[in-house]
């Protein structure tokens, strides 16, 4: 029987300190809401560490973080590897400072087969790529359990959970699916909704299932509490880093950032160049 006696915290290392550019996408078992603040605090606060980032929509429902921005001429990518539209306008800027990009405006119900849209569509991410620090993904698994995207399967993948029943249920349904398609590996965990000490209980009972019942290893990332300044602040159109700096998210946002940025050695890529190559 092979052992599984692995180091959570160089598996950790590992996942934060891959190489640039960085892909890290984010599977969520919360609500759509919650979620969606997640990414756009945790992209806002990246900014503020000095890391050029791109939030990529990648959700096919049409329910993805784009639908909270008001971007209505943003060009995306399926639209691109179908050359209807220019690859020049994917990503667009936010007022929080970071580059937003989509996949699909509205709901998708087959992704391209074709193997040259296909090959148009994952180079035209990769351009993306590239050109940033970072890229962080809004992700959902395909009824096939994949991804629209081959970065996708072989960047760092988080799993977002909330402290409640059916959000840890359907996290954990998230890591079984993932693993059935992509093997053993490991995967991020990151707990909303929840003080440190109950966030703690819930990633300690997913990893110890994970090992037992998976063979995986899932890495603590960290937590952000439920605070009623995020939603204040999207109220106002902002994030809660900027609206209300002392609050105990734009606490939890900022050291959560500060692990991500504090792996990204080197010269950030240079602003303005995210969509070279294209």
């Amino acid at each position: 029987m092979a052992s599984f006696d692995f180091d959570q915290a160089e598996g950790l290392r590992r996942m934060l300190a891959g190489p640039r550019p960085r892909i890290v996408s984010v599977l969520s078992a919360a609500a759509a809401d919650d979620k969606n603040a997640v990414l756009v605090n945790l992209a806002a606060s990246l900014v503020r560490t000095g890391s050029d980032v791109v939030l990529f929509d990648a959700c096919q429902g049409g329910r993805g973080v784009s639908a909270r921005m008001d971007m209505p001429q943003a060009v995306t990518l399926l639209e691109v590897a179908r050359h209807e539209k220019p690859a020049a306008q994917v990503v667009q800027p936010t007022q929080e400072g970071f580059g937003l990009a989509m996949l699909s405006r509205g709901p998708v119900r087959t992704m391209p087969t074709e193997p040259l849209q296909v090959r148009r569509m994952n180079h035209g991410f990769g351009a993306i790529a590239r050109g940033t620090d970072i890229v962080i993904i809004d992700a959902e698994l395909g009824a096939d359990d994949g991804f629209p995207l081959a970065a996708m399967e072989s960047g760092e993948i988080v799993v977002q959970v909330s402290p409640g029943a059916a959000s840890i249920k359907d996290a954990y349904a998230i890591v079984k699916r993932l693993n059935a398609r992509l093997g053993r590996r490991s995967y991020g965990i990151l707990v909303t909704g929840a003080g440190e000490d109950e966030a703690r209980k819930v990633f300690d009972n997913m990893a110890q299932a994970a090992r037992r019942y998976l063979a995986v290893q899932l890495n603590w990332l960290g937590s952000v509490p439920a605070d009623e300044h995020v939603k204040r602040a999207a109220r106002l159109g902002r994030t809660v880093v900027d609206a209300f700096p002392l609050a105990g998210a734009s606490v939890a946002f900022r050291q959560l950032a500060g692990r991500f940025g504090a792996a990204n050695d080197g010269t950030p890529a240079p602003r303005g160049a995210r969509v070279a190559g294209m």
